[in-house]
């Protein structure tokens, strides 16, 4: 048996499915058409192709009544499922109540309290954790860490948000937005984090420290314009220090007027450094309480923290120094301005803020 003749045309399409198909089976029956149109008997290409006869007929045949149609897969559906879409929906559903609301002695799944609690209650009569999980993901449920959240208590907190975002957007002509806010406390402990390491043998760090040293604060302002960060290392967090670190932005900028965002600490809000700030042209642009997540510079604090001081154990406040003054210094120079603040964010929509006093 042998396959069709195949013309000029064919047997470049051939060719060239032989040396590009990233199919397997794809290109296992073009070399077997490919072979039988060089005249290859049918046993001569099953034991070179180690297969049977029987497949290679089976294609020679196929390819003379389909053609090119015959060389692609025909995958089948596999075996059809056993679990209805009715059930897999109301599988979802109870994966995102709270066991506690189903008379179960604790306040989390597991896959295998899941699959075994849906077995007790007849949804199914038996799944294995595999089949549990991709039915999960299948229904967009997700197993996600529970985290705190302290809502505003501020009566004006629309309004306040509303100003700094404009701040952001719509930078004023006659002055300069920086954001500011203290980075800290700077202990001297060990702290845990990650690093490339060869496999089982981790970094380890000491367990038990001191702070003969006490503490440091950074106070630190970034700079929309050019999106640099400005910080100083003190040893007290006070207004003195506070007022201090304005007037070295004051002296940064001294033509500009300047635009401060910053919390509602209480050194902040003392009547020292308003009174210098009315006399200073300086505006300071308080957020709304507990929403420091409206401060830019926030988000800032992630990489000197990451890169500067996790997994490192400093041995004084001198040396713990450097690393931040070494990496802010490496990111200064890569510092790009400050556009776009969460410009898809569902605050961009908000009208009304039920606050709540805790």
């Amino acid at each position: 048996m042998f396959v069709r003749p195949v013309s000029m045309a064919e047997g470049r399409r051939l060719q060239r499915i032989g040396r590009t198909a990233k199919d397997p089976v794809k290109l296992r029956r073009a070399i077997v058409v490919l072979m039988s149109a060089q005249g290859q008997p049918v046993p001569d290409i099953a034991h070179l192709l180690n297969c049977s006869p029987d497949y290679a007929r089976g294609v020679i045949h196929d390819f003379n009544n389909v053609g090119f149609k015959a060389l692609d897969p025909k995958w089948s559906g596999g075996r059809p499922r056993t679990i209805s879409d009715a059930v897999r929906r109301r599988i979802c559903l109870i994966a995102r109540c709270c066991p506690r609301d189903l008379d179960l002695p604790f306040a989390t799944w597991s896959l295998s309290k899941l699959a075994e609690h849906l077995v007790a209650v007849g949804v199914v009569a038996s799944i294995s954790r595999e089949s549990l999980r991709q039915i999960l993901r299948e229904g967009g449920t997700s197993r996600q860490a529970i985290k705190t959240w302290k809502a505003s208590s501020d009566p004006d907190f629309i309004a306040k948000m509303t100003c700094v975002l404009d701040l952001y957007d719509n930078p004023p002509a006659d002055g300069r937005v920086v954001c500011v806010d203290e980075f800290g406390p700077l202990n001297l402990q060990p702290r845990p984090g990650r690093a490339w390491r060869p496999e089982g043998e981790p970094d380890r760090q000491r367990a038990t420290f001191h702070r003969y040293d006490g503490v440091r604060h950074m106070p630190a302002a970034l700079d929309l314009v050019t999106g640099k960060i400005l910080y100083r290392i003190r040893h007290r967090k006070r207004r003195r220090e506070f007022l201090s670190f304005l007037k070295v932005l004051r002296a940064r900028w001294p033509t500009q007027k300047l635009y401060r965002v910053l919390d509602n600490l209480s050194p902040h809000k003392h009547p020292c450094v308003r009174a210098w700030a009315a006399g200073n042209e300086v505006e300071l642009v308080f957020l709304p309480t507990y929403a420091s997540w409206l401060n830019w510079i926030e988000c800032e604090f992630t990489a000197p923290r990451y890169f500067a001081l996790n997994g490192t154990d400093h041995q004084s406040h001198t040396e713990q120094g450097t690393a931040i003054a070494d990496h802010m210094r490496w990111r200064n120079t890569r510092a790009l301005p400050k556009h776009h603040f969460a410009p898809d964010s569902v605050i961009r929509t908000w009208t009304d803020y039920k606050t709540n006093v805790a």
